[in-house]
């Protein structure tokens, strides 16, 4: 599927966005379910552009901001030969780069775009995020709860800033997913253990889903063969697939 470019007005500027529509709506005036889809560290990458794409031919209307447009380069690439490690480095760097707030609030926005376009019910617009934007997906939830404008449903992989978000969890009641690998070496086991705490409250919060893919490490969704685990890959994609179709069907 091809996505268009839509301009997202923030309180600095617009920033870029690639918007992916499903068969049917705009000239139809049919109104669909609608997500956000945050990138990882490695800025809006074709891997992310393709999970977008899936999620719009599911039925959803899909925008994904492009976080890093303030930075240069926006994206990070992998030349031939380049090793695991630079590569990996060179995302860091960029997120360090953008001060969280900033990237806050940019994602906030967009989900304030994506329920203002014509196509999209904006009763029913949630908020997906991978790695670096799985945390933020976390943290723009809670604040745009806070505003009174909370999401329809949350969907987080191993987002890596949550142990440092627990304390904004009471913020974050919507429907949600998380999902996790049992040998994140970048979010270890016991952390793991924390965040379920947190963001379920305990156990009582019966609308938050939390699942752990045995062997798997921090972003094996990634297709990058240092970092991809198939078998988790595909169960957790099913796992999202049954979960959006519960909380967030699409008419």
């Amino acid at each position: 599927m091809t996505a268009t470019t839509l301009p997202i007005p923030t309180d600095d500027g617009d920033i870029p966005g690639l918007l992916w529509l499903p068969p049917g709506p705009g000239g139809t005036g049919r109104s669909v379910p609608g997500l956000v889809v945050l990138q990882e560290i490695f800025g809006l990458t074709e891997y992310i552009e393709q999970r977008c794409a899936q999620l719009a031919e599911l039925g959803y209307a899909v925008l994904a901001p492009q976080l890093f447009a303030r930075l240069d380069p926006p994206v990070v690439g992998l030349p031939d030969g380049e090793d695991f490690e630079s590569w990996l480095g060179e995302g860091v760097a960029l997120t360090q780069a953008l001060p969280w707030e900033r990237a806050e609030a940019d994602a906030v926005a967009a989900l304030n775009a994506l329920r203002a376009h014509e196509a999209v019910d904006a009763d029913r617009a949630g908020i997906m995020g991978f790695c670096y934007g799985g945390g933020l997906a976390f943290s723009a939830t809670a604040t745009a709860s806070e505003q009174g404008k909370a999401p329809a449903v949350l969907v987080s992989y191993y987002g890596s800033a949550l142990p440092t978000l627990l304390e904004r969890a009471g913020s974050v009641s919507v429907p949600s997913l998380h999902v996790f690998g049992t040998d994140d070496a970048f979010i270890p086991m016991e952390q793991v253990g924390q965040i379920r705490e947190a963001v379920t409250a305990g156990g009582t919060r019966q609308q938050v889903r939390f699942e752990l893919h045995e062997g798997a490490g921090h972003a094996f969704d990634n297709p990058h063969p240092a970092l991809h685990h198939a078998e988790a890959a595909q169960r957790a994609w099913m796992q999202t697939r049954q979960f959006l179709g519960e909380e967030l069907p699409v008419g």
